[in-house]
Formats: structure tokens, sequence, C-alpha cells
């Protein structure tokens, strides 16, 4: 089975410091993985490079047997990459619904279109309320973002990435900032999520990153430290010893 991301000797270095130094992973289709590491460990890097925000340095890409080391993000997204990310990115003075139509249309042919208004192609509201349904937050779908609370504009960028039909879902910190009960309902989504989509989180949250994960890999220092299952992982001296500061 052709493996659904390949990253070979990945490296990004800015003015000499290498902040990804040589990764090297490869993500089976269905497969959950969690990438988890000490801050400055090089993980959104890797995730800047991996889906085409940076350039690499050096090293390779290849998602589902495509060499897509050098494609532009927007290609990359028509190729089956979607992406969420550390802080969240949505226009808040639009609607729930508002926002979800734009990401549909941006991946669409119809964007070309400009002399018909997007009231005119009644199936994108269509779409955009069956992506806020899967979030929980169709009722809210005329509201402006700006009413939402950090944990529910969680929930929307989420409905925001599924909704471009990934293949590969990249997840950066999807629980970063939410209390105890809105990393619940992140969890229970990201466990919900179809098998035909393959995913990469980046978590600080271990109960979220192991329990969620079929495999983990450790970053530390921009290098692939580790890797295993969780309980591999929870048991490994080494990572121990870097998340209590001995290394």
């Amino acid at each position: 089975m052709t493996p659904a991301l390949v990253i070979d000797n990945v490296g990004k270095t800015f003015d000499g410091l290498r902040a990804v130094d040589g990764v090297s992973l490869q993500v089976s289709p269905g497969e959950r993985r969690a990438l988890i590491g000490p801050n400055g460990a090089g993980k959104t890097t890797l995730f800047h490079c991996i889906t085409g925000t940076l350039k690499v340095s050096f090293g390779s890409v290849r998602l589902f047997g495509n060499d897509v080391t050098y494609l532009p993000e927007h290609r990359r997204t028509k190729l089956g990459m979607g992406r969420t990310f550390q802080v969240t990115n949505v226009f808040t003075d639009l609607s729930l619904a508002e926002n979800l139509i734009l990401a549909i249309v941006g991946t669409d042919r119809r964007k070309w279109i400009w002399r018909r208004p997007l009231s005119a192609f009644p199936d994108l509201r269509e779409q955009a309320l069956a992506g806020l349904d899967t979030v929980g937050l169709k009722d809210r779908a005329e509201e402006p973002v700006r009413f939402l609370s950090y944990g529910e504009r969680r929930q929307l960028e989420l409905a925001l990435a599924l909704n471009t039909h990934p293949k590969v879902l990249f997840l950066d910190e999807p629980c970063a900032g939410l209390s105890p009960s809105e990393r619940q309902i992140i969890f229970k989504m990201i466990s919900a999520m179809p098998r035909d989509i393959t995913i990469l989180m980046i978590e600080h949250d271990m109960d979220v990153a192991l329990g969620l994960a079929d495999r983990v890999t450790v970053m530390n220092r921009g290098r692939v430290m580790v890797e295993g299952t969780p309980a591999e992982v929870q048991s490994d001296v080494e990572v121990r010893n870097v998340y209590f500061g001995h290394a």
C-alpha cells in the first residue's frame, strides 16, 4: 500500500540554525500520528515544511506517492492536504456559514466566476451547514464569528479544514488554550473522524495525544528522537528525560 505521507531527510535552516534537522517519517493511510516534543523541538516548523508554508532547505515530501516538495500551499491543498494552526485563523466579522462558504469556494472552480453572487449557488450553503453540523455549530450558522468562545473557534476551524475534503489533515495543537471540557469536545470530534482521513497532530496535552494516536513520533532539537506506539513512547527513558528537563 502506498504511504499517505513520506518525509525523507527534511531540513529547514534559518541563518545557519537548523530548526528541522534531517527528519524522516512515513505515515500509512488512515493512521493517526501524534508529533510531540518540548517547545522549540521543531514540530510546527516541520508542519510548515510539509504543507508548503515554508520551503524546505533540503529533503523531500511525498503525498500518496506524488512529490510535493516544491509545490505551493494551494496546490498541496488541492491534492488533499488540510491544515489547522496553533492560533485560530478565521474571519471574525463574517458569519460561521460565510467562513465555511469561502473555504469551500477556495477549492472550487466557481471561485473564478466573478459576475454571480455566492447566493446563486445554494449547494454551497448546504455544504457549509453540513460542515457546521459535524462540529455542533449548525444552530449558530448566521452569527458573526467574533461572538464565539475560543473553544468554539477551534471547532469552526476543524469544520473549515474538513470542508476542503482533506486526505491528510494536519492539526497543530488543536487543544491549546482550551478548558478541560472543551478539550474533551475536540477529542471526541477528532476521534469521530472517518479513517479515510489520515491525521498528523501536534499536541502538548499527553492525554489527548496518546489517547488518539496509533503511533507517536517524538522530536527534540529538530530531530526525531523516538518513534513507536503510545505505550512504547510512554515507557521510554529518553522521552521521560526530555520532558522532565534532564536532556
